[in-house]
C-alpha cells in the first residue's frame, strides 16, 4: 500500500498539509517525497512492492508533468512495450511509471484501458491542470475536498484532509476528475448484456476467471501472504494460490480464545492445501483495547464494518510484527456478487440484481474500506482477487435467476464451479458465517455488552438525537458514532448510511446487521 496527496492550488496552510500527510505514513513507510506541481503539491509515501529500487520512487516526472499513484496495474508490461515502441524510456520496474506516458498518448481515455486497482493524481504541465482518477470498484482509497480558497485537495484517507478542507467526501469509483467535474469512465455494476449460458458454461467461466484473478495478484517483488478464515471465499483464493505456487503459501487465521468458529475450518483448509499456517488468538480485552484505534483508522461509524475490522486489524498487526510479508490476498467482494445470507430473501431476480448493483457501487465505503485500512495501517498491501474487473463484470452479467438461492445453499454457482479436489467437501459446501461472527460470537457480544454499559436508556435517547444523518439506533451504534466524531467531526456523510439487510424485503426488517438475527442463519455458527 502507499499514500498519495494532491493539493491542486496554492497551499493555504503548509503546516496543516504536512500534518495531514504525515498521518498516513504507515501506508508507505519506506520513503516519502513531496514535489511542487505547478502552484500545488504532490506527495507520496512509498511501500515498495513492484520495482523495489530507488528509481521506482514517486512522484514520477516527465517534461514538466508529474503524477502519484497508489495502485497495482496488472499486465503493465504489455502497455510498457507499446509505449517503448512509441519512443518512451523507463528507469524502473514500477508498474506506475507508465501512467504519465499513457496520459500523454491517450489522455483521460487511458483510465478505461487499465486493468488495475488504483488511485492517482496527475499534474499536466502543458495544460497547467490536475487530473485525478480511481478504479471502478474503489479498491484503492481516494478522498477529496476543497480548502477555503476553493482549491481541490485529493488524498488516500480522510485523516489526511482533516483540518485542510471543510467537507470530506469519497472520490467516486470508476470516475476521473478534470476541469472541476467528475466523469464516469466505467460503471462496473452496469450490465450491458445478460449472460444466459447453461450451468456448465457459467461455472467454467467463473472458475477460469477467478483463477486468472488470483494468478495476476501473485506477482510481486515483495513477499505475499493470505488471510484464511476457513470460509468459502478466502479458502478458494488460498487453494488456487497453493496450486500456482512452487513453495507452500503462508496463511493466517484469527479467532477468539473462547468460542472461535473459523479456526478449525481454517486449519482443515491449510492442512488440505499444505500451507504454512499461523493462528492468532485474541481475547475480550484485545477486542476492547483495539476498538478506538479501529474506528480512527477506518474513518467510519458503520456497525458491520467496525465489528469485522477488529479481527482483521489484529491479525494484520500480527503479520506485520512477526513476518516480513508485504502483500496480503483476501476474499472480499464475493458476497456482493453471489449473495449474502439476507439475499436469500430477495423476492425475485430483478430485486437480487438491483441489490447487487447497489452493494457493488457502495463497496468502497464498507468491506473494501475495511480491507484497505486494516491492512494498510500495518504497512501491508491488500489484493482482492474477487475484485478482478473481468471477473466482476462477468458475474454481474449472469442471469440473476441463476444467482438466486433456489438450491438450498447460497453462492451455489461459485461452489459448483470449484467442485472436485480444490477444497474438502465440507468446506466447499459449508454454510456461510460472517467474519465478525466467525472470529467468535463472543466478539460481537462483547462489543454490544460494552456499549450497553456506557449509556443509560435516557442518555442513549438524548445523545443519539444530536445526529440528523445516519442517526444511531442502538447503544453500540451510538458508541461508534461518538468515537468517529472525535476524529472526523461533522464528516458523517463520508459514509452513505449503515450497511444493513434490505429492510423492504420480508424477513430482513431487523435492527442488527449480523446474519445471526436472520431466520436462515442455520448452521453458520457451528
Amino acid at each position: 500500500m502507499c499514500s498519495i496527496i494532491g493539493y491542486c492550488g496554492p497551499v493555504a496552510d503548509l503546516g496543516a498539509f504536512q500534518r495531514g500527510f504525515g498521518r498516513t505514513v504507515s501506508r508507505g513507510p519506506d520513503d516519502s517525497r513531496v514535489l511542487r506541481a505547478g502552484d500545488g503539491l504532490l506527495g507520496f509515501h512509498r511501500l515498495s512492492i513492484m520495482g523495489l529500487t530507488p528509481e521506482g520512487m514517486q512522484p514520477f516526472e516527465q517534461e514538466g508533468s508529474c503524477c502519484v499513484c497508489n495502485g497495482e496495474i496488472y499486465g503493465f508490461e504489455r502497455l510498457r512495450k507499446i509505449l517503448e515502441g512509441k519512443g518512451y524510456a523507463f528507469r524502473s520496474g514500477s508498474d506506475c511509471e507508465i501512467l504519465l506516458p499513457l496520459y500523454r498518448e491517450y489522455g483521460t481515455a487511458m483510465f478505461a484501458m487499465l486493468d488495475a486497482e488504483f488511485a492517482c493524481v496527475i499534474y499536466d504541465g502543458a495544460a497547467g491542470e490536475f487530473i485525478a482518477a480511481r478504479d471502478p470498484i474503489g479498491i484503492r482509497p481516494l478522498y477529496y475536498g476543497h480548502d477555503r480558497s476553493g482549491s481541490a485537495v485529493f488524498a488516500s484517507e480522510p485523516k489526511n484532509l482533516v483540518g485542510i478542507v471543510e467537507h470530506i467526501l469519497p472520490f467516486p469509483p470508476g470516475h476521473y476528475y478534470k476541469d472541476g467535474r467528475f466523469v464516469c469512465y466505467r460503471d462496473i455494476a452496469q450490465v450491458e448484456r445478460v449472460c444466459r449460458d447453461g450451468m456448465d458454461a457459467i461455472c467454467a467461466s467463473i472458475r477460469e476467471k477467478l483463477i486468472a484473478g488470483v494468478e495476476k495478484r501473485l506477482v510481486a517483488d515483495a513477499k505475499v501472504g493470505f488471510l484464511l478464515s476457513g470460509g468459502l471465499d478466502s479458502s478458494l483464493v488460498c487453494a488456487i494460490a497453493a496450486r500456482r505456487s512452487r513453495a507452500p503459501i503462508r496463511t493466517f487465521a484469527i479467532g477468539m480464545d473462547t468460542d472461535a468458529i473459523d479456526l478449525k475450518y481454517a486449519r482443515q483448509v491449510a492442512d488440505y492445501i499444505g500451507s504454512d499456517h499461523t493462528e492468532v488468538i485474541i481475547t475480550r480485552q484485545d477486542v476492547l483495547d483495539s476498538l478506538e484505534t479501529v474506528v480512527e483508522l477506518l474513518g467510519t461509524y458503520d456497525i458491520t464494518t467496525i465489528r469485522a475490522s477488529v479481527g482483521m486489524y489484529l491479525v494484520c498487526r500480527a503479520i506485520h510484527e512477526r513476518t516480513d510479508i508485504r502483500v496480503i490476498l483476501t476474499g472480499e467482494i464475493s458476497d456482493e456478487l453471489f449473495g449474502y445470507k439476507y439475499t436469500d430473501y430477495a423476492p425475485n431476480p430483478r430485486a437480487f440484481q438491483e441489490e447487487a448493483e447497489k452493494r457493488l457501487r457502495e463497496l468502497h465505503m464498507y468491506d473494501v474500506l475495511r480491507a484497505d485500512r486494516c491492512i494498510s495501517v500495518n504497512s501491508l498491501e491488500a489484493r482482492v482477487p474477487f475484485g478482478d474487473l473481468d471477473f466482476v463484470e462477468y458475474v454481474m452479467s449472469i442471469d440473476p435467476e441463476k444467482k438466486l438461492n433456489k438450491y438450498g445453499m447460497g453462492k451455489y454457482l461459485l461452489r459448483k464451479a470449484f467442485e472436485g479436489d480444490w477444497l474438502p467437501e465440507g468446506i466447499l459446501w459449508r454454510e456461510k458465517a460472517a467474519f465478525s461472527d466467525a472470529v467468535g460470537h463472543s466478539l460481537v457480544d462483547d462489543l454490544k455488552e460494552y456499549a450497553g454499559g456506557r449509556y443509560t436508556d435516557g442518555e442513549f435517547d438524548e445523545r443519539r438525537r444530536k445526529y440528523d444523518h445516519a442517526r444511531p439506533f442502538t447503544k453500540e451504534s451510538l458508541l461508534y458514532r461518538e468515537l468517529f466524531e472525535n476524529y472526523y467531526p461533522g464528516q458523517s456523510r463520508m459514509v452513505a448510511d449503515f450497511w444493513m439487510p434490505n429492510r423492504d424485503w420480508e424477513g430482513c426488517d431487523v435492527d442488527d446487521p449480523s446474519a445471526r438475527v436472520l431466520a436462515n442463519y442455520g448452521d453458520s455458527g457451528v
